[in-house]
């Protein structure tokens, strides 16, 4: 599960339906209107993409905009990517906005299941496809979904957990589940693979807590009443992205337990690998998003080419919508766990630089220990 592991991600991002383009942006998020080479025409039509917010995880902002972006310009489609925010509210009034503005692919992460279904109904009425991007809505009837295999993401955080208290010599341990928002579908299936991973060890919970909306400092708030209760029984914190578990490292840290009590993470953000790096964080789980973002560009373009056989060639897999009761055509990328000695092949997938890693003595220290340049 090492470089290799990342090569493997990385190509799903070798399908074709790439077409030559360039594109704008304007203040009020990103679009793009494709200029067609002589050879490779532009794909007729536009794709609209609602971003949930900037504060859960850098990730959307980071990443997620940027390789959207490259994928809708390389494949030569019109595109529109604006941010929620985290307001469902506007996140509905953009979903309008795009609609009216006569989108013919919708692809949304949603703020939670109940709006983004409400969005997905009301373009599915106007003809409009549906793709839901990293988090499925349930109930929404969406056409296509483009993620990780969440389970799969949550047991690499059990593991990881498990072979951090391992290296510490415990075979035994008292943890704390630190959940995603209860209102993600994501969090839950997270949850249902780390916990699995818990319960076959038979270390003991003592304490199983979501964070609303993935907010940061909720969830410092959150630890800090666990930490006031548990104190130094605490022996491990599965914490279900790198934000999460950063919020829990600050309460561990004020009470001199940073590093010594093992925590996890997700997304391989730049903090959250800093903190691998530095030994505060056990590990995180890197997601391919340039394939993610790849995959589902992919699809948009054979919607918008009207060549729904190509777009159900691509969703090879299926994911049960549990309110529904039906299953959604899926693309389904693979996981990898990222400890120390990896973090290196973070920035050889082209995710990020070491640049952005390395950016103190202490850092760079431990970048040039691990081979991170």
């Amino acid at each position: 599960m090492r470089k290799r592991s990342l090569i493997v991600a990385a190509s799903l991002t070798a399908a074709a339906l790439t077409l030559a383009a360039c594109g704008n942006d304007d203040g009020g998020g990103t679009s793009g209107s494709p200029k067609a080479s002589s050879s490779k025409p532009a794909a007729k039509g536009k794709v609209g993409v609602i971003l949930p917010d900037a504060a859960s995880s850098a990730r959307w902002e980071t990443a997620d905009r940027p390789f959207l972006k490259q994928a809708f310009d390389d494949a030569g489609v019109e595109y529109d990517i604006q941010n929620a925010n985290g307001d469902k509210a506007k996140f509905q009034t953009i979903a309008d906005g795009m609609l009216g503005s006569g989108v013919t692919v919708l692809m949304i992460v949603n703020l939670d299941s109940e709006t983004g279904a409400v969005v997905a109904k009301k373009a599915a009425a106007q003809g409009v496809s549906v793709i839901d991007y990293d988090r499925l809505t349930l109930g929404g009837g969406s056409s296509y979904y483009v993620s990780f295999d969440n389970v799969a993401v949550g047991t690499k955080i059990g593991e990881g957990l498990a072979k951090c208290l391992t290296d510490a010599g415990k075979t035994t341990a008292n943890v704390v589940m630190l959940n995603g928002s209860p209102t993600d579908n994501n969090a839950t299936l997270f949850k249902q693979g780390y916990e699995g991973v818990i319960k076959a060890k038979g270390y003991t919970v003592v304490a199983d807590q979501a964070v609303p909306d993935w907010d940061n400092t909720k969830a410092g708030q959150i630890f800090e009443q666990i930490f006031a209760k548990e104190g130094a029984k605490i022996e491990g914190v599965a914490a279900a992205n790198d934000g999460l578990g950063g919020a829990a490292i600050a309460v561990l840290a004020k009470n001199g337990l940073a590093g010594k009590v093992p925590v996890t993470g997700q997304d391989a953000t730049d903090e959250g690998l800093q903190r691998v790096l530095l030994g505060t964080q056990c590990m995180s789980v890197y997601k391919a998003v340039k394939a993610e973002a790849k995959a589902a560009s992919d699809l948009a373009v054979a919607l918008i080419k009207g060549d729904k056989a190509a777009a159900d060639a691509l969703a090879t897999g299926k994911t049960a919508d549990s309110v529904s009761k039906k299953d959604v055509p899926s693309v389904l990328l693979t996981p990898v766990a990222i400890y120390a000695d990896t973090v290196k092949d973070v920035v050889a997938d082209g995710f990020t630089t070491a640049a952005k890693l390395c950016t103190s003595a202490e850092l760079k220290a431990a970048c040039t220990k691990y081979g991170v340049s």
